[in-house]
């Protein structure tokens, strides 16, 4: 279904579609999924709200969007999402009475996020012609991140954000080398009254930024990693860790549809590089000035993220624990590509 030449349901505008998005987000153009003739309209409505209807097709657009239902939990969810649209559906035709779907704001928003959802659906075309990993490649994939897989290992971590002046960076780093522990650390720390703010993660690997975790696979229990920060130092103190393998059959499903969504990335990218490479794209004003060729300026859209070769939830119940300050839950979900 095409979401953005349908016609309303019920020949609305683009203006009363400005008012739907203001109304609730969470069910921006909803209306869009109606059509086909008036008998199967009359069916497929739901309730009507003064002389406006809210059909079946807005509702089962919603729940599509809501992840991890369960089938038994799909007709409680509808009526809930009746209710939500009930209610927009009010607010809807008030901020209509209000002319509030002509304030130039409005049309403003409704403009960029047509702009956004026609990109994004162009790029989501783009995206399907990536080509499929072969099986070659997810094994390939597997042995090359044995600190993923074959070598994973949960990992107990504590946390250390100091906060150091540049002469005192030498004796700190000596003093922990010495020290036994980070309790023991710590207490020299808070005698020597250098500032510091202290936290503890348990994560699987996966759950590590990328780009650190062979650097920490390497640690054994009771080792530290000392880096340098703005305004002192961080160091990461491996409390212990516990192996917990994945084969490569458990494996693949995630290490498909990483290097799917990868390809997908990449292929974006190289597409809009080409288009911009084709394009007569003309700086104006201030924005003139330093204005990037136009093989290195960024795309225009935002290509997807790839996705992280995850392993199943079944696989490890990791305990909650705070987040470190270096391993917030943005890094963490960062760090494997989740976001």
């Amino acid at each position: 279904m095409n979401l953005m030449k349908q016609e309303q349901p019920r020949g609305l505008s683009g203006m009363r579609a400005s008012a739907i998005a203001l109304a609730a987000v969470a069910v921006v153009l909803l209306a869009a999924c109606g059509g086909g003739d008036k008998k199967d309209k009359a069916s497929q409505t739901a309730a009507k709200v003064n002389k406006e209807e809210i059909t079946v097709h807005q509702i089962n657009f919603v729940l599509q969007r809501q992840q991890g239902l369960k089938p038994e939990q799909a007709e409680a969810a509808s009526k809930q999402v009746l209710e939500r649209l009930i209610e927009q559906e009010l607010a809807v035709q008030k901020a209509e009475d209000l002319k509030l779907d002509r304030d130039p704001r409005v049309v403003q928003q409704v403009e960029a996020a047509k702009r956004e959802i026609i990109a994004r659906a162009y790029v989501e075309r783009l995206g399907e012609g990536a080509a499929k990993p072969t099986a070659e490649e997810v094994s390939k994939y597997y042995n090359e991140k044995p600190a993923l897989f074959k070598e994973r290992r949960i990992y107990s971590l504590q946390e250390l954000a100091i906060e150091a002046k540049p002469e005192q960076i030498p004796e700190i780093r000596a003093k922990l080398q010495a020290a036994k522990n980070m309790a023991e650390f710590a207490e020299y720390l808070k005698a020597s009254d250098i500032r510091f703010a202290g936290n503890q993660a348990v994560r699987a690997a996966e759950q590590l930024p990328l780009a650190s975790l062979d650097a920490i696979a390497r640690m054994k229990d009771g080792d530290s990693a000392v880096t340098a920060a703005p305004n002192g130092l961080q160091v990461l103190f491996l409390v212990g860790s516990r192996s917990q393998p994945v084969d490569e059959a458990r494996a693949r499903p995630a290490i498909e549809q990483f290097l799917s969504n990868q390809r997908k990335s990449e292929l974006v990218v190289k597409e809009m590089k080409a288009m911009r490479e084709a394009a007569k794209i003309e700086y104006v004003g201030k924005f003139a000035e330093g204005a990037p060729p136009a093989a290195a300026a960024p795309a225009a859209v935002t290509a997807p993220s790839p996705a992280a070769p995850v392993v199943p939830a079944a696989t490890v119940a990791t305990p909650a624990a705070p987040a470190a300050s270096g391993l917030d839950a943005n890094t963490i979900s960062k760090g494997m590509g989740l976001k």
